[in-house]
């Protein structure tokens, strides 16, 4: 039975900049930071030591909701922490101990071995630390996973917490940020048959390690559900050849390839978290974007983690997975549409429609009085009336050449329109949009900003040359606009896993081939 969730008050620290506080431990301090927000440090949350791999102590630390009696099997969640983190530092800075609380299951939060870091294959080129880890000796990655003593550490712990208490053992996930999500990657790519349901923040796996040369999937596993938060601002990890939308869009490749999953999601922008759900007959991808987040974890990705996906996993004995019924729907925005600059389709009903002419970007000008220059006053997307028309259910009417235009809203209110004009007629009442009407492939295109914000009073945001728009707060972020650009451009799978090939171009996904750069945003 689901009990309460409740909000104990905290000590601010706002003078305290430290990577993690040592004097949170055992206190009520909490610190905040762009939205990455602690919890004060949970009364249950006990610390352990003791060997269970490979000789070598261990530290974790386990929480275990007072609504447990162990006469009935619970769900078990491995939460791993971030470089230079610890276990109970990851407990604080999530809300892993909250949910349990509320879903009365058990969780395990386990510190890497040596320097606060976790055996994570090909974490930094060798040499090539980044400052924060200056002065640091890291412990060798062993070729040979099975070598890896956290990666032992971790399994032996899952096995050992399966001994100690009563644990479904259909029902155990994991879930790390940053290095700690390098981890929980690699952990799920050898022992995630071990799991129902993995997620992530923050560090998206390095490509050579999911992909061979020859653009093979790197798996030893099989299938295993995933969902990987991706905050906007994120920042590409040091050392790395490619870009960080290539980083993120070949880790959401893999997956869906392992689970075979659809190529079109579930599209769902709410407030700043921004979704695309993917189906597969092995198993789903969640692929979630946050809104001007930067590296870290929001406090509340392990309700969203929960409610949206793991709630309804089950890996059965024959190793398949069941997604049953989930606390929260994984549905698409039941009104809403896209459009990206260039592309000749658009985004609407869940699914991909055409325009009748490519979207235009239009920049308004000011160059009067500028000695023959210009300033950029505004740059909007421009769309044609008839798809303006199919997404608020109005009647259309052009006039001669079609340089005019009359649409009939369905509140009755009638609109003028013409070619060249910055006005629109609303009835009887003269209105300037953002930008003039365009003619272009005998249609005229009005700046989509302006008509849905304005007329229809809905909820408009861009990003990244995409407009989202739909009846409700959100704010579209730019991996998910990135999504929204492989669907409108037809790019919805790459040629080929050689990842190797493919660059980032000034915001583009290009490949080179023989010198001649093909963009991805390209249907060339």
């Amino acid at each position: 039975m689901e009990q309460n969730v409740f909000l104990r008050p905290g000590t601010p620290n706002d003078d305290n900049r430290d990577y993690l506080p040592e004097a949170i431990k055992g206190s009520d301090m909490v610190v905040n930071e762009n939205g990455n927000n602690s919890q004060p440090y949970p009364e249950r949350l006990v610390e352990c030591t003791g060997v269970l791999a490979d000789g070598l102590e261990d530290r974790w630390y386990e929480y275990v909701p007072a609504s447990y009696d162990g006469t009935k099997p619970v769900p078990l969640v491995i939460g791993n922490h971030g470089g230079l983190m610890t276990g109970w530092g990851h407990a604080i800075y999530t809300s892993w101990t909250m949910l349990a609380d509320r879903e009365g299951f058990i969780c395990v939060f386990p510190d890497a071995h040596q320097a606060r870091m976790w055996q994570d294959e090909g974490m930094f080129p060798k040499g090539d630390l980044p400052n924060v880890f200056a002065g640091m000796v890291l412990a060798d990655v062993p070729d040979d996973y099975r070598e890896n003593h956290d990666m032992n550490f971790v399994k032996a712990l899952i096995e050992a917490t399966e001994k100690k208490y009563n644990i479904d053992r259909g029902r155990i996930f994991m879930q790390g940020m940053s290095a700690g999500n390098l981890f929980t990657s690699q952990f799920c790519r050898y022992y995630g048959d071990m799991l129902a349901g993995a997620a992530g923040s923050g560090g998206p796996a390095p490509l050579n390690l999911l992909f061979t040369d020859e653009g093979e999937l790197i798996n030893t596993a099989g299938a295993l559900p995933v969902w990987q938060a991706r905050p906007e601002t994120n920042g590409t990890p040091p050392g790395r050849p490619y870009g960080e939308k290539l980083l993120n869009r070949f880790n959401r490749f893999y997956w869906m390839a392992v689970n075979g999953c659809g190529k079109l999601p579930k599209i769902s922008v709410i407030g700043e978290n921004n979704f695309a759900f993917y189906e597969g007959e092995k198993g789903g991808v969640v692929y979630h974007d946050i809104k001007n987040r930067d590296h870290g974890q929001t406090l509340d990705e392990a309700f969203l983690y929960w409610d949206y996906f793991f709630s309804g996993l089950r890996r059965n004995a024959d190793g398949s997975i069941t997604q049953g019924e989930t606390r929260l729907d994984r549905e698409g925005d039941a009104y809403a549409f896209a459009v990206t600059e260039g592309a000749d389709k658009a985004w609407f009903r869940n699914g991909i429609v055409p325009l009748s002419t490519p979207v235009v970007k239009w920049q308004k000008l000011k160059y009067h009085g500028l000695n023959g220059g210009t300033k950029v006053r505004g740059e909007y997307l421009c769309v044609p009336l008839s798809f303006l028309a199919e997404v608020s259910g109005a009647a259309l009417e052009y006039g001669e050449g079609n340089l005019t235009a009359v649409m009939v809203l369905p509140d009755g209110r009638r609109l003028q329109f013409a070619r060249g004009s910055i006005a629109c007629v609303i009835d009887n009442d003269l209105r300037s949009m953002y930008c003039e009407a365009l003619h272009r492939g005998g249609e005229l295109l009005v700046g989509i900003e302006w008509f849905c914000r304005y007329l229809l009073n809905l909820q408009v945001s861009a990003c990244d040359g995409t407009v989202y728009v739909t009846d409700h707060f959100s704010t579209l972020s730019a991996n998910l606009a990135d999504v929204i650009r492989e669907l409108l451009y037809g790019k919805l799978w790459p040629d080929s896993f050689r990842y190797m090939d493919y660059r980032e171009v000034d915001g583009s996904f290009c490949s080179f081939d023989e010198g001649e750069v093909k963009a991805w945003d390209s249907k060339g």
